[in-house]
């Protein structure tokens, strides 16, 4: 049994049974109507009392399925959209009562004479009650198509908190990367650009002293050359000396 149950929560039959309660209940209230305008035709009022008991019954079944679908959807659910599930699911909990005790109603107006003379009554309350099933379809519709739930598009704690971090790391992480290269960057053309000014500073400056020295130091040799040469003169007066000693 709860495997059949739980086979019949998979097909989702909550909106395709809330839009025969709908439709039920609407045309039930409508036909009845028309069939106030009738008083000798009986069977506008015989279709008008199905239809309501059909509807009631419909409307049971919005229950049980909107019950099933709560279940599934309510936790993912928040902000704006979750206001608008609480007043849809808090109506889907009274109507069904509403609309049984309507039947209930319709049926003793039918066939019982003390209740039939209420039966403008039950006409103003139904009418009503049909604008308030409408106005809870219109919440259910509002859930679907604005809001997506129950759907794929549905955004859950998963979705909702999985960017959220992901786009946080990715700057994170991509902070240090200029930060490193701009400083590698910078001293690179300073480097390339301080040895080429020193090497054409000392280059062009070591070779040519040197070579204008040399011819310099040239001459001088030659000129103590010669002083050199005369020192032998001079020898000779020296070397008596010793001889003396």
């Amino acid at each position: 049994m709860q495997a059949l149950v739980e086979t019949i929560k998979a097909w989702q039959l909550h909106p395709f049974v809330d839009h025969f309660t709908v439709a039920l209940i609407v045309v039930g209230i409508l036909v009845d109507l028309v069939a106030s305008l009738m008083p000798s035709r009986v069977w506008p009022r015989l279709m008008a009392l199905t239809l309501m008991i059909l509807g009631t019954a419909a409307a049971w079944g919005s229950n049980v399925t909107g019950g099933w679908e709560a279940g599934r959807v309510w936790d993912n659910v928040t902000g704006p959209a979750l206001d608008v599930l609480k007043r849809h699911a808090w109506l889907g909990d009274k109507l069904p009562w509403v609309f049984l005790v309507l039947a209930v109603w319709r049926i003793g107006t039918q066939f019982t004479l003390f209740l039939a003379r209420t039966r403008p009554i039950y006409l103003l309350v139904a009418v009503i009650a049909g604008g308030v099933i409408l106005y809870q379809g219109s919440l259910g519709g509002k859930l679907v198509y604005e809001y997506g739930v129950g759907t794929a598009l549905m955004p859950t704690s998963a979705t909702t908190e999985s960017p959220e971090p992901s786009s946080q790391a990715t700057p994170a992480e991509a902070s240090p990367i200029p930060t490193v290269y701009n400083p590698s960057a910078s001293p690179t053309p300073a480097a390339s650009a301080s040895p080429a000014p020193g090497a054409a500073a000392v280059a062009p400056a070591s070779p040519t002293p040197a070579a204008s020295s040399s011819p310099a130091a040239s001459p001088a040799a030659s000129d103590a050359a010669p002083s050199d040469e005369s020192s032998p003169d001079a020898s000779p007066g020296a070397t008596p000396a010793p001889k003396n000693l």
